[in-house]
């Protein structure tokens, strides 16, 4: 078979034709338990009824206009997601690293409008914020920059969790620190308690803006509609896309106070951006996270599966953690474990290793009960199987 597509992705060998709730087949009739959902997409899981009856019913009856002219959905879809979340205004995009664009264009417009000639964002170590030039520059990962220089530069690069070095940056053009809530693909890792909140008060102290990347920590993931309330805390801008549109290419940057003011007409657009399709989906998904309380759900799922997996593979002595912050958890192991992936495809499980060691559970938010229990016996018992058959290996040998 010929393939003409960019082989960008190391693709794992089966292709699915078809998804119900948390569950998909492949074109042989193979059933998977979808434990990723797309990457933090599929929040909803798979063929939710009420997204798919928006979005037929909106193809039948307008696609596209352009954002030369008002789009009522759009507008409905922006107040939902403001009184959601208590920003003022919101631009649509088509992805997480647009909508991180929009907020790197935006802490510089800012700064310009401080007389700032190079206004500089503070980045962590182990974060990812996209592959366009100026998101792969903000990420927190070499391996993934390498070939692609001359990055673009305005970033500071400090250790995540860790308020004492920002403090220590005294650089004058600096204007905005850029993080995730919680690192995804950095591990799943969960900062320690009250760090957002000292932050908002540095940038508060400074006059910075706080910006947080919630693309998967958003619309219900963390036991919240935003990861930034479980905080107490409101960042001036936080960006959002996977899970808004539950498979419908859709991103977000959202601001408020004089954040909220920057961006104006002629200073950035999209020409799909914010469309009546991707939008009509965005309501079907904001209106059924909020009738199943599925942001509550995940809180409550989320530490049931903790709990469950702490019971079945706490006396592992290969497992380094369990972190989780609703329905995003990882198991961290002491030694890289890319291979568990193939492994679990092969027993109908689809999971995913992130940071080299650390298995990443994205579940869908509708997940059941019993279905979290299956999750929990069948990623178990693998990592009981993968870890025995390589304990006489050193993590160094792998």
């Amino acid at each position: 078979m010929t393939m003409h597509v960019m082989p960008t992705y190391a693709r794992l060998p089966v292709c699915f034709e078809r998804g119900e709730g948390a569950w998909l087949w492949d074109t042989q009739g193979k059933r998977y338990l979808d434990a990723i959902a797309g990457i933090a997409v599929c929040g909803l899981g798979h063929a939710h009824p009420a997204v798919t009856a928006a979005i037929v019913a909106q193809a039948g009856k307008l696609l596209h206009t352009s954002n030369l002219y008002r789009i009522d959905h759009q507008e409905t879809l922006a107040d939902e997601l403001a009184r959601a979340s208590g920003m003022d205004n919101v631009f649509f995009c088509n992805s997480g690293a647009e909508a991180n664009e929009a907020a790197i264009k935006l802490a510089r417009k800012y700064g310009h409008g401080l007389n700032i000639d190079e206004p500089a964002i503070i980045v962590m170590e182990g974060s990812f914020h996209g592959r366009t030039l100026a998101t792969l520059s903000a990420t927190g990962n070499r391996k993934i920059q390498e070939g692609f220089e001359p990055l673009v530069g305005g970033f500071f690069r400090v250790p995540y969790d860790n308020v004492e070095a920002i403090e220590a940056i005294a650089d004058p053009n600096v204007v905005a620190i850029l993080l995730e809530p919680v690192q995804g693909e950095g591990g799943v890792r969960i900062p320690t308690s009250g760090y957002l909140a000292k932050l908002r008060e540095l940038c508060d102290r400074r006059r910075w803006l706080l910006m947080l990347d919630e693309v998967q920590t958003g619309m219900g993931r963390t036991g919240s509609w935003f990861a930034f309330q479980r905080e107490g805390i409101v960042p001036d801008v936080f960006t959002l896309a996977k899970a808004l549109g539950n498979g419908v290419p859709i991103g977000a940057c959202l601001a408020r106070g004089v954040a909220a003011q920057i961006l104006t007409a002629g200073k950035h657009g999209s020409t799909f951006g914010g469309n009546p399709l991707a939008c009509a989906a965005g309501l079907a998904v904001m209106k059924a996270l909020a009738d199943g309380k599925l942001p509550e759900r995940a809180a409550e799922l989320g530490d049931a599966i903790a709990d469950s997996l702490h019971k079945r593979l706490g006396d592992n002595p290969h497992v380094v953690e369990i972190r989780h912050r609703g329905l995003m958890i990882g198991v961290e192991l002491d030694r890289a474990c890319a291979d568990l992936v193939k492994l679990a495809l092969e027993q109908g499980l689809l999971i995913n290793v992130t940071a080299d060691n650390t298995i990443r559970l994205l579940p869908p938010l509708i997940l059941s009960d019993e279905e979290a229990g299956l999750l929990v016996q069948q990623l178990a018992d693998l990592v009981d199987a993968y870890t025995h058959i390589h304990s006489l290996e050193t993590p160094e040998r792998l």
